[in-house]
């Protein structure tokens, strides 16, 4: 399975983004999606993921203000993301795992099988 992350850029604080992630490949075999985020010298951090079946699951650092979904037909996986905060800067990951599990046990980057490239997001404040 390949992903290609796209949508990243530039914005002020309170703006909205809306990431993209395209999947390609064996994507028969995914059955979980997720973004995660990483800054310099820090662990990549658990943003949202979501099910086969459209459950989600979300951080509470974002619940409320990001949006997980994916389009089957279309092996995309969005972010939407509003109110973004300076706080909020970092490279954003999409991930994809290959066996089902519950939801809110899956939040360890070691617990997904492919990612992609990462794009950047910066707000400023």
């Amino acid at each position: 399975v390949q992903l290609q992350a796209s949508g990243g850029g530039l914005v002020q604080a309170g703006d909205s983004l809306r990431l993209s992630c395209a999947s390609s490949g064996s994507t028969s075999n995914v059955y979980i999606l997720g973004w995660f985020r990483q800054t310099p010298g820090k662990e990549r951090e658990f943003i949202a993921t979501v099910g086969r079946t459209d459950h989600t699951y979300y951080a509470d650092s974002v619940k409320g203000r990001f949006t997980i979904s994916r389009d089957k037909s279309k092996n995309t996986l969005d972010l939407q993301m509003i109110s973004l905060k300076p706080e909020d800067t970092a490279v954003y990951y999409c991930a994809a795992r290959s066996r089902s599990k519950i939801l809110s046990t899956i939040r360890d980057p070691n617990q997904y099988d492919f990612w992609g490239q990462g794009t950047q997001v910066t707000v400023s404040s």
